[in-house]
């Protein structure tokens, strides 16, 4: 992990705060994962495909039987019904939960009254059910299906929302491969007084050629030349990447004014116990003070 200069003491912060996630199919993996992570660490509970609420349930009370803070996603365009949002929360709730992600989901219509997620923060129904904490995704280098400005505009109202009704309110972003883009997107937000948690989310280790697949998937934009870039020979798709340098180059953005990064979070991509493996040896490993200059 450690590099021939050495690494920041704010990367080794980073790390050891950092929130990672977890899917229902790696259920059987969460108490292993004690090994690597720290008690009341984030644990991010993932929403697949045909996933089930009763899987996200089930998922949640494992990572708060391991000593983890579970935060599972919410897609609310899968919520059919006021009523039905009233029993996702309560049993999410009943599991252990005192924070959720807050996504639409990409589903082209809803299956009942919310569209969007700030159509179920307006409900109060997070408050009647004991959620403080909320999560909503950031996107710094725009989605695939919704304008940059529409979506600039949805963060800043959410978080507003939170300033508001009190809570406090995380942005956990899309993954990318370059700082560039994140402190851009930051300093906006900062710019139109959003003073909301703000996470970088960061690919967990993974092969050059999966994290090409899932960024055209997910839309993520330009710092995909990251990946390319750093590759090198088409050998190289089939060898592993990890988030070493893209850690180092956020930990500079610890000093910036006003603060531009409150944390990162690892998608893991079915790879839970080999991220937090990672996380665990960014954390531990012996680190010097490097000075670098351009980023705030």
């Amino acid at each position: 992990m450690k590099t021939a200069e050495g690494w920041a003491p704010s990367a080794a912060r980073l790390a050891r705060e950092a929130s990672i996630e977890v899917s229902c199919l790696e259920a059987g993996d969460i108490l292993d994962g004690r090994e690597f992570l720290r008690p009341g660490q984030k644990v991010y509970v993932s929403h697949l495909p045909r996933q089930t609420w009763d899987q996200t349930r089930q998922t949640c009370g494992r990572v708060a039987a391991a000593g983890f803070d579970p935060v599972p996603h919410v897609p609310v365009r899968l919520v059919e019904s006021e009523q039905g949002l009233d029993e996702i929360l309560r049993a999410l709730r009943d599991a252990g939960a005192a924070e959720l992600l807050l996504i639409s989901g990409d589903y082209a219509r809803p299956l009942g009254p919310y569209p969007a997620v700030l159509d179920v923060m307006r409900t109060g129904k997070l408050q009647e059910h004991g959620f403080t904490r909320v999560s909503i995704a950031g996107h710094p280098e725009g989605h695939p299906n919704v304008p940059s400005d529409e979506i600039r505009r949805a963060q800043i109202d959410k978080a507003a929302w939170g300033a508001a009704a009190g809570m406090q309110v995380t942005l956990v972003t899309q993954f990318f491969f370059e700082a560039a883009p994140f402190v851009e997107w930051a300093r906006e937000l900062r710019g139109a007084d959003v003073h909301a948690r703000l996470v970088a989310g960061l690919a967990g280790p993974a092969s050059i050629r999966k994290l090409f697949g899932l960024a055209k998937r997910c839309g993520v934009g330009p710092s995909m030349r990251a990946l390319s870039s750093r590759s090198g020979a088409m050998l190289k798709l089939l060898s592993e990447r990890s988030p070493d340098l893209l850690l180092e180059e956020l930990s500079r953005t610890t000093h910036c004014a006003p603060p531009l990064l409150d944390g990162i979070h690892l998608y893991s991509f079915g790879g839970f116990l080999r991220t937090a493996a990672w996380l665990c040896q960014a954390a531990d490993a012996p680190r010097e003070d490097v000075r670098v200059r351009g980023v705030c």
